[in-house]
């Protein structure tokens, strides 16, 4: 399976650790997205989160190709419990040991009353293996989130689990993979 990942744009109440809130894209975010594929494709199928942020483009992905669509939960961002909604700057008044600690080593801190990296991973592979068995020998868009690109990057660039942090993942970013019996690998 070749799977194209596209994070979502910029939303309306702008950056910081947006997890499960479901704001919408500003026209920025629009432009970001419709930028990022614009010299992508073509595939066959788009999936997408179900977050407003993510789905309203993919709904307007499915218009424009007439290509079928379908949503999984599985594929939504890190809840980032206490700290939904909040930007860095804010939380490095009141938290920012916990902060760093999430920064170093997401693995090892979870934000108050938020979601572990563990379970995110497990969820996020699980809904990865699914698409695979479901798709397997098709091109798929996959319309998701920052901290869901970067966990796949991550794990296409066989990178440890400390390094997780380091993957990029711009607003609009388009990342090609690959997806088979051996696993998950970046292409060209």
């Amino acid at each position: 399976m070749k799977l194209d990942l596209l994070r979502h744009g910029e939303t309306e109440r702008g950056g910081g650790f947006r997890g499960s809130l479901d704001d919408a894209l500003t026209d920025t975010g629009w432009a970001q997205m419709r930028s990022g594929v614009a010299e992508a494709g073509p595939w066959d199928v788009l999936v997408s989160s179900p977050l407003q942020r993510c789905a309203a483009f993919a709904r307007e992905l499915e218009q424009r190709l007439g290509l079928p669509l379908h949503f999984d939960a599985d594929l939504r961002e890190l809840h980032f419990g206490q700290w939904e909604g909040r930007s860095a700057a804010e939380l490095m008044e009141e938290h920012a040991e916990g902060l760093g600690l999430f920064w170093n080593d997401p693995y090892s801190f979870t934000p108050p009353d938020g979601e572990t990296l563990q379970d995110f991973e497990a969820r996020v592979m699980a809904a990865g293996e699914r698409l695979h068995e479901r798709f397997a020998g098709q091109r798929v868009l996959l319309v998701t989130h920052g901290g869901v690109i970067r966990l796949l990057v991550a794990r296409a660039r066989q990178l440890p689990r400390a390094q997780l942090m380091q993957v990029e993942v711009a607003h609009g970013e388009l990342f090609r993979l690959a997806v088979d019996e051996i696993g998950l690998r970046e292409r060209p």
